[in-house]
């Protein structure tokens, strides 16, 4: 094998588990690192593809980390007997980074969102019209948008998670999820480091490993995984099944259960009340958990159960339920978005002031040690402490001359693909720097927001850009979607990446390994994401009945309406009702975060996607999360003699394996079905 690899030898270090990599050659750590990526990159193809799905017809998608570091782990331990070195947990953190980066495309390229609102525009939008990119184009557009932001995350590396040790709680629940399947203990769990103290100094004395920890014993830890991976197994399978059983019985897609509850006498169907008996969905409910579901049930009821009825009777909607412009389902799609915007801006504007708190009066920290032992016979007293974070050697980090190099390569690239696509007329060059410019300094928030309430405000970032720019730009429709669209890529990738960074950190990875996964699958999603979409656009009306994609029509109503267009009758006082509501909400729960009423509050994001989307979308979802509830509390009871208990011990984390069978099924199947409609496969 040829030694110029791109990874070099002091950068492959960090791949080593010392257990397994000591002896390793410069040759072998490469091949860890090509099959690390490789597989990434093929799970993160699939899960491209579940993204581009689901994001198509409810405007959701998951980062997958928990997913691929799970199926990476399931596709190599059959084979570990075999391999000269094991697949470890250090290698699968570069396997989930490269599998992330892969997986969210659809959103960072905007294939959700932006892309399918400029194929909704209108004469009057645009002169033009509907704007369809073709293939060629829409690779050149997500090449544009696909790297900038992984630069924006470098710098912030080391200040939030280095030095303000924000949560970035999935980053953290991965770097747990890992440890779990390759038996090493929980990396979150404190140290405490003896420090000898002699007048105001302090000095490192020695570090005590945890001691709650116990090594799990082999035959117990095969026993719990042939349980997950049955759990995996099975739930895909019937996730699988299912999806394809629709494709033969589309009714199972739509059962008006609410019309049988009421004997007909009332046609909820006509009020897209029908309940979608979807896997997936219960699948994804599980990994929201049931306080994001009860928001979106909350937005479901108050929106398609109250506001749509009264809209529609009042004649303040007037055409047909389901018609964006002139029915109840696109009158209450405004007071969403002023939901969405007035959690968004509130949120980031307490976090800047916080930074700014933060950073303007920072005083050195005064640490109030407890006294582990009595004064020594030579007057030194000793100290328990936290231990000190450490940061990977400087060769294992991304140098300032690379950031700096890549992000003005990157923005420059920007620049000229996106005056290649859409012209030098509809976003100058000098608005697209701007665009990145402010992409920047939003995504710092955002990240700042993900790394402490793990919610990253792509919505509410991208919605600002709109603002700003419908102010420098006013009038024009599709500039504005650009600018929006760089604004919510820079955001994602950023977001991602320091997610992906804070699991590498915990468990001692390289970040500059985990730099290069992002960037290659960045890259590798670039065709993978544009061709998902071609397909899916080749054989279905997008927007249309299967794929509505409503946060496409989030955007261009978000982008008319920043431009000056009217919105309908009666809908303003709703918007800035339940906008206010919702920005007292965030200041409630900042002012008040320890007091347990709080949680009762509903989120704002997930109040809005649940009024947007049909309650078809919200249903499953809340069934899942309280099968995620009842499931976490089961495993917190003491034994019983059920037909659960094998699968008890297994723990939380096995219901978390089940659901992303349950995703994953139907996300893979969907391929599937796709195929037979091409080819007009005969069904119901």
């Amino acid at each position: 094998m040829r030694k110029n690899h791109t990874v070099s030898p002091s950068e492959m270090h960090s791949f080593r588990d010392p257990a397994v990599f000591n002896n390793a050659d410069e040759d072998e750590q490469n091949h860890f690192t090509f099959r690390a990526v490789g597989l990434g990159l093929l799970i993160g193809t699939l899960m491209c593809f579940s993204n581009m799905y689901f994001g198509l017809q409810t405007g959701w998608i998951s980062m997958m980390s928990l997913q691929s570091s799970l199926l990476g782990f399931a596709i190599f331990k059959p084979f570990q007997p075999m391999l000269r070195h094991k697949f470890g947990p250090i290698e699968n953190v570069v396997l989930q980074t490269t599998a992330v980066a892969t997986a969210t495309m659809p959103l960072a390229a905007g294939f959700v969102g932006v892309i399918p609102a400029m194929e909704l525009m209108t004469t009057d939008d645009n002169e033009g019209g509907a704007l369809v990119l073709n293939g060629r184009q829409l690779i050149l557009w997500s090449l544009g948008v696909a790297f900038f932001g992984v630069f924006f995350a470098i710098p912030l590396r080391k200040q939030t998670i280095i030095r303000e040790k924000l949560k970035f709680p999935s980053g953290t629940a991965t770097a747990q999820m890992i440890s779990l399947l390759h038996q090493r203990p929980d990396p979150t769990l404190k140290k405490t480091v003896l420090r000898r103290r002699r007048g105001n100094e302090q000095q490192p004395l020695m570090s005590s490993s945890p001691t709650n920890y116990s090594a799990v014993s082999e035959e117990h830890f095969e026993n719990n995984w042939k349980l997950k991976l049955r759990g995996l197994l099975v739930s895909f399978v019937a996730s699988s099944v299912y999806t394809v059983t629709c494709y033969f019985v589309p009714v199972l897609t739509a059962l008006p259960i609410f019309n049988w509850m009421t004997l007909n006498l009332i046609d909820f169907k006509a009020w897209e009340w029908y309940f979608t008996p979807s896997f997936s969905y219960i699948g994804q409910g599980i990994i929201m958990g049931l306080p994001t579901t009860l928001s979106m049930l909350l937005g479901c009821v108050v929106g398609w159960g109250v506001l749509s009825p009264v809209a529609f009777y009042a004649g303040w909607a007037p055409g047909p339920i389901g018609d964006w412009k002139t029915g109840s389902k696109g009158w209450i799609l405004w007071i969403s978005l002023g939901v969405m915007i007035a959690e968004s801006i509130v949120s980031l504007i307490v976090v800047l002031i916080r930074t700014l708190v933060k950073f303007g009066y920072q005083r050195n920290k005064l640490v109030d040690y407890t006294p582990l032992l009595n004064t020594g016979d030579n007057g030194d007293d000793y100290i328990e402490a936290e231990e000190e974070e450490v940061d990977a050697p400087i060769n294992q980090q991304v140098s300032k001359r690379v950031t700096i190099i890549g992000l003005l390569l990157s923005t420059i690239a920007c620049i000229g693909l996106i005056r290649t696509v859409f012209g030098p007329d509809v976003l100058p060059a000098g608005m697209t720097l701007l665009a990145v410019v402010v992409a920047m300094f939003l995504s710092i928030l955002g990240v700042r927001a993900l790394g402490e309430t793990d919610l990253n405000p792509v919505t509410g970032i991208s919605k600002i850009s709109q603002v700003l720019f419908a102010g420098i730009m006013p009038g024009s429709i599709l500039g504005n979607l650009i600018a929006g669209g760089i604004a919510e890529a820079g955001a994602q990738q950023a977001g991602d990446l320091m997610q992906d960074l804070k699991t590498g950190h915990l468990l001692r990875a390289s970040p500059k390994a985990q730099f290069y996964g992002q960037m290659i699958g960045s890259f590798a999603s670039v065709f993978i994401a544009t061709g998902a979409y071609l397909l899916y656009r080749s054989v279905y009306n997008i927007p249309g009945p299967e794929f509505p994609v409503p946060t496409a029509q989030v955007w261009l109503d978000m982008s008319r309406l920043v431009n000056g267009h009217e919105l309908p009758s009666h809908v303003t006082e709703f918007v800035f009702a339940f906008a206010i509501l919702f920005a007292v909400f965030v200041l409630i729960k900042e002012l008040y975060p320890k007091h347990s009423w709080t949680k009762f509050i509903p989120q704002g994001i997930a109040f809005a996607i649940g009024m947007y989307n049909p309650p078809a979308f919200t249903l499953a979802r809340v069934i899942g999360g309280f099968v995620s509830h009842f499931w976490n509390k089961y495993c917190e009871t003491k034994g019983d003699h059920s037909c659960l208990e094998p699968y008890r011990v297994v723990g939380k984390v096995f219901i978390v394996v089940v659901a992303s069978g349950f995703v994953l099924g139907e996300g893979t199947f969907a391929i599937v079905n796709m195929t037979m409609r091409a080819f007009n496969v005969p069904h119901f």
